[in-house]
């Protein structure tokens, strides 16, 4: 039986990296800095770690608000999302995460893209 992405990336310690390189990004990028502007971000990054978590087949179940819910009032576009997933695919590539790995973690993402962009 093959192992969870979780375990192969190196488990809550890479996830907690990643999250961490990834909001930096992001609160630094001008396109999407203002979507953040009211959000307690301690918060917010422990939601993103369950969630990178959860979609990587670790051990942690992502008890936040539904994807279409959490973000409806955010009117996102095509490249609001492109944004956060590019910060995202950096950040993994940044704490070592394989290309396979990236990728099958992109994907599960780009699953997301209607119900974030609510469509």
């Amino acid at each position: 039986m093959q192992q969870p992405i979780y375990d192969e990336i190196g488990g809550r310690d890479v996830v907690e990296a990643v999250v961490s390189d990834f909001y930096d990004a992001v609160l630094a990028d001008e396109r999407i800095l203002d979507y953040f502007d009211d959000y307690d971000m301690t918060e917010l990054r422990a939601h993103q770690i369950q969630f990178i978590s959860s979609v990587t087949g670790g051990p942690v179940e992502y008890t936040g608000a539904d994807m279409r819910e959490a973000h409806a009032h955010l009117d996102l576009d095509e490249g609001d999302f492109q944004a956060v997933a590019e910060h995202l695919e950096a950040a993994l590539r940044a704490n070592g995460v394989a290309d396979a790995n990236v990728e099958a973690i992109l994907s599960r993402v780009a699953d997301l893209k209607a119900p974030v962009l609510n469509q």
